[in-house]
């Protein structure tokens, strides 16, 4: 029988390809931040050239975490990603308040988040327009709908992490074509369309320094969960060779996807308008193809949201699983179901808290911001990890290593840390209250451990 102190040995099987971990790469990154960020950007810093430049900023500095990223997973790949890494580098300390961070606020946030989106883009249709209506005791439809959405995809992973991947992967790649197609209709329209639109500006920005920090921001948003596939890495078959080539490529690919789409938006709208318009991509296509150009989008947004919202969950619940395995979590959080085969227990507790956060729809968006903060923070830790593994273990098999060492990964690292002193100079407040969330998993942890402590005595 397995002490408290001693980890739990139970290994899920590796049932991913390397064209289903690329695909969560694309598929979570990829939601609805590229057809709505045009605008915070636009607005920021006021033309198409330093809204290009942003993006590039954003995709280098994406691609750059990624390649560190490939090199961990490849060398460790491990279930739990990030948190494999940080523990083996940091300690259980870190490792717990990352966990404590991303399965308490972070991921149900994170879900919570793309279950309202997904709901906000469907009211959209006529048809769906009883979404704004109550359902029962103060509850609206899409608050219902959206709980529904995230149990029903839950069930999903329980039952077949292969059939998930799988349906993950087709919306994924339905989802770049439907993108590609969009891109299409606005270049190839003569009456609307015109190269001149991507010299004009817009007077109001906010522009400078700041200006650019804000609209890096809202790219690195759309940019962000490049991440979430290392947690999967135990599952992944012959994870030397798939991790880096899912997680440098699938970078690669969305950042090809990005600029294509925010072409064609510019190439239809001018500068000004984009600053102002609520949905850019939208807007765009309604100019260049009517009402059934803007629901166009309006399908490719909700696809583009399943897709993200089917990733997201399957790979957020390794995290507790793995820290349970460690006995860094409680021992419950790190059964595999006996016949899928899956971390059922993780699952059931990631939705159950995501379930929770949409009950209470009005107050979840801050917590989204304490979410995107602390991601930052230990993007940072796990990347400098690098340096650590390199040190410690100069040894150790690595089949990928990061390319312009140790460069790429220092520019990431002082990139991430720039971003968090800007997020506490801009957003003191959310700022502030990430860092108390973190540092509430201290206590906890050391309670936690001494409750350990007293069950092996007995």
């Amino acid at each position: 029988m397995t002490s408290p102190s001693q980890p739990i040995k139970h290994e899920l099987p590796r049932v991913l390809s390397a064209t289903n971990a690329l695909a969560i790469v694309v598929g979570i990154i990829i939601g609805s931040g590229i057809f709505l960020v045009p605008r915070e950007m636009m607005a920021a810093v006021g033309s198409s050239r330093m809204v290009y430049a942003v993006w590039i900023t954003g995709g280098l500095l994406s691609l750059f975490g990624a390649m560190s990223y490939a090199e961990l997973a490849a060398m460790k790949p491990r279930v739990g990603g990030e948190y494999a890494f940080l523990h083996d580098a940091y300690g259980p300390l870190t490792a717990f308040l990352y966990t404590w961070t991303w399965t308490t606020v972070a991921k149900p946030a994170s879900i919570a988040t793309i279950a309202a989106g997904l709901m906000r883009v469907l009211g959209t249709f006529q048809s769906f327009a009883f979404l704004h209506t109550e359902a029962v005791a103060h509850l609206l439809w899409s608050q219902v709908l959206a709980i529904a959405a995230t149990w029903l995809i839950t069930g999903l992973n329980i039952v077949s992490t292969v059939d998930s991947a799988n349906v993950q992967t087709a919306l994924t790649w339905l989802k770049v074509l439907m993108i590609v197609v969009i891109a299409g209709f606005c270049f190839t329209s003569l009456q609307h369309g015109s190269f001149h639109n991507l010299t004009t500006s817009f007077t109001g920005a906010r522009g400078g320094i700041a200006g650019f920090m804000v609209a890096l921001i809202a790219a690195l948003w759309a940019y962000d969960g490049w991440s979430d596939v290392s947690q999967m890495a135990g599952e992944v078959k012959d994870p030397q060779r798939s991790m880096p080539l899912a997680l440098v490529g699938g970078v690669a690919i969305v950042g090809g996807l990005y600029m294509l789409t925010n072409a064609a938006i510019q190439y239809v709208l001018p500068a000004a308008t984009i600053a102002h318009a609520e949905r850019p991509a939208a807007d765009a296509m309604r100019l260049v193809a009517g009402n059934a150009g803007a629901a166009l989008v309006s399908i490719g947004m909700a696809v583009s949201i399943c897709a993200t919202f089917v990733g997201s969950s399957l790979s957020g619940a390794r995290v507790p699983f793995a820290a349970a395995q460690d006995r860094l979590f409680p021992s419950v959080l790190a059964k595999i179901h006996p016949r899928f085969h899956t971390p059922y227990a993780s699952l059931i507790m990631q939705a159950v808290l995501s379930t929770l956060l949409l009950l209470a729809i009005g107050k979840f968006q801050a917590l989204f911001s304490l979410a995107i903060f602390s991601e930052w923070l230990f993007y940072a830790l796990t990347t400098a990890s690098v340096f650590i593994f390199r040190a410690r273990e100069p040894e150790t098999p690595r089949p990928y290593r990061v390319t312009g060492y140790p460069v790429v990964p220092a520019l990431f690292v002082l990139a991430a840390l720039a971003l968090l002193v800007f997020s506490f100079m801009d957003q003191p407040r959310n700022s502030a209250l990430g860092t108390v969330v973190i540092l509430c998993g201290i206590p906890v942890h050391y309670l936690f451990q001494r409750r350990q402590q007293r069950q092996q005595a007995q």
